[in-house]
């Protein structure tokens, strides 16, 4: 039976080997990267299993089977989050977190040989690209609720233009241009904020990339932003951010 091992990290890939020779399971084909993999599949028979590490060093394993059909029997070896895997489960044979356990590997050879020695599992690589590609992001708030009075108010966060401090409180306004305090200092809420989209300009003010109407130079390499519907708090992005604001709105 031959099998592969496709992993970037050198040791970890002997480690897997010696485990899988335990189990009478022998490795002659260790692939460090996606270039090799992909050589190497292409001028190779198909094995029978194949032991799959998802991030390799020059980029997802996944594009090697974009480049080159195959059909053997996938077992993954990841060190990515558990809930972004289990969706694939069914179709794989099974996946290993690092550092792998030996009876995990035990049980994950035990299923090959029962049920896909015959029948190797078709799976869908890029379905899996693009449940990585979003699951394993941070999850930020999308919304904010904002006490009016007797009211809870829920605004969206893809309508905030900004958030400011000012005598000691923290305050947003919203792209219809009115102003609500929020229960909550700017160190918190940019944890909470996607970075794409929101970026703390200074001490006391965070600005969403959709609501800069211009950018103007200021005083001592600082830049003004001008933000759209609200004109009566001056935007300076403080000199030592100026450098990682050129590079987020670029």
């Amino acid at each position: 039976m031959e099998v592969v091992i496709v992993e970037d990290e050198k040791p970890a890939a002997r480690r897997l080997q010696r485990m899988l020779k335990k189990l009478d399971l022998e490795v002659n084909t260790m692939l460090h990267s996606v270039n090799e993999g992909i050589a190497w599949f292409k001028e190779n028979p198909e094995p029978d299993l194949v032991f799959l590490d998802i991030q390799l060093s020059d980029g997802i394993s996944f594009e090697i089977f974009e480049k080159v059909k195959i059909n053997s029997a996938v077992i993954f070896t990841t060190a990515y989050d558990e809930y972004a895997l289990k969706a694939f489960k069914l179709n794989s044979v099974d996946y290993l977190l690092k550092p792998i356990d030996e009876e995990e590997l035990l049980n994950a050879v035990a299923k090959f040989k029962e049920n896909y020695l015959k029948n190797s599992p078709q799976i869908d690589f890029n379905a899996f690209r693009k449940i990585l590609e979003t699951g394993n992001k941070p999850d930020y708030k999308i919304r904010f609720t904002i006490q009016v009075g007797q009211h809870l108010k829920i605004i969206p966060a893809n309508e905030i233009c900004c958030f400011y401090s000012e005598n000691k409180a923290s305050y947003l306004t919203t792209t219809s241009g009115r102003n609500y305090p929020v229960d909550v200092s700017l160190e918190n809420l940019e944890k909470d904020l996607d970075p794409e989209k929101f970026f703390r300009i200074n001490r006391k003010s965070i600005v969403n990339i959709d609501c800069i109407e211009d950018i103007i130079s200021y005083t001592n390499s600082r830049l003004e932003v001008k933000v759209k519907v609200f004109s009566e708090f001056q935007f300076i992005v403080s000199r030592e951010r100026v450098r990682d604001f050129k590079n987020w709105i670029s």
